[in-house]
């Protein structure tokens, strides 16, 4: 579509929501950064002006934003890009829009190496005043990763692992699930596209042929609601890509063994009592209980698996009935329960016009903001990214109060959320009744109480299991006072000993200050953080076979067990592969055997083929890579 025909067609969108003054307003901001971008082009050759366009519809039609954030979107580029000063827009268009396009023009005057950490911590003190200046940056940020394919790879990498590290969180912490969820599989799929086809290959294939199963399962709960009166849709959606990628890489599952790839949506309408001899009350949780009741009159419901959202929701609004029924396939099958407001809260977030639970988090996130003003290090930021923009926990105080923490938080995240003098003499904790360390992780509904000791202090080790950015400074500040900290001096090394990258795989390098690269496969969680805030030192790597060099790689089998199962095992791999076998752990539970196989491979091909003929051995259920997904 050309300009001509974007402009009109933005134009007629704008005319359906605003005031004739607004529009005006909207339209002499259009026409300013046009004339500002003026034989500017993208790198796919397209007329600069139409990302600021598309910028705007994003933040029209999908955000439902006012006029001003419209116009500061349109002038976003404007003040980075060309000659116009914010002075000057501030004259033209007041200082509301001056002040949302300065926030999200990138800072220039800043060392090289921590630019994107500056970019990240200047739009975080946005929320000190506008989070429409947030907003706007992740409308930038979508439509780049729409159009991230006219990039270098390496670019590609360094703009989706920002976004897969900072803007995708941030989207869901705002309760903005559509964009979150674009954002994450937009990200993946520049950062591992391999991994992303296999994936989406494995996901079609699985709907096609377990799709009129699932629709024979839905039927009886359609006609048991319509017969109590309630009127709702259910429907049965596939999880993104992301989230079964996310799972996999979480449990170092195949997509074959990964449960509740499918999620169940029963989304209805208010419950009329007058529909039904029942006497109810008709609320939205007591029609979410009741839809409950007639599934589980229905269906085998797993044990334990109720999980309520409506009484306790997370950070970003989102409220739901979580339950798991035994499906016609032997599988189990998740359902969500929502009303029709609830699930439009949790596609919008803090754009929706009611209450939703961000209001509470952006104003504990202002006073961090307000604590790490002065302080430029980098570590502070990577804590406040991992204790806000991570999912929750919520777990419990002696006394029964509710507790939010980041998930995967511990004992002594707990302590410090309570007080700092509780967490700085933290010498135990009792979760549930039972005595455990406070580096013991928490889960969802735990019952915490920590024993303290006026003689005990904050130990070094425990910066490795505190999630919360309160309890990390309290602890640092602690250790510096009494001068623990080392300096540990970087250890040189070639290819990253977490993700054991081999010549083929899909990899990314960083550059050190000693001349040398580190070299990390481009799904690894340490790659992910570099690329986020160190993108600049970012270098295409390759790394070549070599007759002569090998990699040491882990290989686990699954089998069914028979005799010479493990001789057939060791004589495919050293004497048909010719390959060297470091240790072999295998256990045998039930006549099923698991086997870990340390060896040393060339490149990836060679780990297919050696994949490839264990597979083929009789008995064999399923082969992999350790620590990757299956071939």
């Amino acid at each position: 579509m050309d300009v001509e025909s974007l402009q009109n067609n933005f134009f007629s969108q704008i005319s359906a929501r605003h005031t004739k003054q607004e529009i005006e307003d909207i339209k002499k901001a259009y026409f300013l950064a046009k004339k500002a971008h003026e034989g500017q082009f993208r790198r796919s050759g397209e007329p600069y002006i139409i990302h600021p366009i598309a910028v705007a519809q994003i933040i029209n039609s999908d955000m439902q934003l006012g006029a001003v954030p419209i116009m500061a979107a349109l002038l976003h580029d404007v003040v980075e890009d060309t000659e116009y000063t914010i002075d000057y827009i501030r004259d033209e268009f007041g200082d509301e829009v001056a002040y949302l396009v300065n926030t999200v023009t990138k800072q220039k005057s800043v060392k090289v190496g921590s630019q994107q950490v500056a970019n990240f911590k200047q739009m975080l003190a946005a929320f000190n005043y506008d989070i429409r200046a947030l907003l706007i940056k992740l409308a930038d940020r979508l439509h780049n990763m729409r159009t991230l394919k006219s990039m270098k790879p390496e670019k590609q990498l360094k703009i989706a692992a920002e976004t897969d590290f900072f803007y995708a969180p941030l989207a869901n912490r705002l309760g903005l699930y559509l964009i979150k969820t674009e954002l994450e599989n937009l990200g993946l799929q520049y950062r591992s596209p391999f991994e992303y086809s296999l994936i989406q290959e494995h996901l079609n294939n699985y709907v096609l042929q377990h799709s009129d199963a699932t629709e024979k399962w839905m039927d009886p709960i359609r006609r048991k609601l319509q017969e109590n009166g309630i009127e709702a849709t259910v429907t049965c959606d596939p999880r993104s890509v992301y989230s079964l990628w996310y799972k996999m890489h979480q449990t170092r599952e195949s997509f074959k063994e990964i449960e509740h790839i499918r999620v169940v949506h029963i989304c209805y309408d208010t419950f009329l009592p007058e529909k039904n001899s029942r006497e109810r009350a008709g609320g939205e949780k007591d029609t979410a209980l009741f839809i409950y009741s007639l599934l589980t009159e229905l269906y085998t419901e797993k044990p334990y698996s109720l999980l309520n959202y409506i009484d306790t929701p997370k950070a970003n609004g989102y409220r739901s009935l979580h339950c798991k029924l035994m499906g016609n396939e032997g599988r189990w099958m998740e359902v969500h329960i929502q009303s029709r407001e609830m699930m439009r809260l949790s596609q919008y977030g803090c754009l929706a016009e009611r209450e939703t639970g961000v209001d509470k988090w952006i104003d504990k996130f202002k006073l961090v903001l307000q604590d790490i003003s002065d302080q430029s290090k980098d570590q502070i930021f990577d804590d406040v990214i991992t204790s806000f923009y991570h999912d929750d926990i919520v777990v419990f105080s002696s006394d029964g109060s509710k507790v939010l923490l980041p998930k995967g938080s511990s004992a002594i995240d707990f302590a410090y959320e309570i007080h700092s003098d509780i967490g700085d003499h933290a010498k135990y904790a009792v979760i549930n009744d039972k005595l455990c360390a406070v580096t013991t992780p928490l889960t969802r509904g735990d019952r915490v109480k920590i024993g303290t000791d006026d003689d005990f202090h904050p130990q070094e080790h425990w910066l490795k299991y505190a999630q919360t950015y309160r309890a990390r400074v309290h602890i640092r500040h602690y250790l510096n006072s009494i001068q623990k900290d080392k300096d540990k001096g970087a250890v040189k090394l070639e290819l990253c000993e977490r993700c054991h990258p081999l010549p083929g795989d899909e990899v990314v390098g960083f550059k050190r200050k000693d001349g040398s690269v580190l070299v990390h496969k481009c799904s690894c969680d340490v790659a992910l953080s570099l690329s986020s805030q160190q993108g600049d030192e970012i270098t295409q790597v390759e790394l070549k076979s070599n007759s002569d060099k090998t990699y040491p790689t882990g290989i686990i089998i699954k089998a069914v067990n028979r005799d010479k199962f493990l001789y057939d095992i060791m004589n495919f791999i050293s004497g048909t592969m010719k390959l060297s076998i470091d240790s072999i752990n295998s256990t045998t539970t039930d006549e099923i055997i698991e086997c870990n196989i340390k060896t040393f491979i060339h490149s990836l091909d060679e780990l297919k083929v050696l994949i490839s003929g264990l597979q083929n051995i009789p008995n064999v259920y399923e082969v992999r890579r350790e620590r990757g997904r299956m071939l």
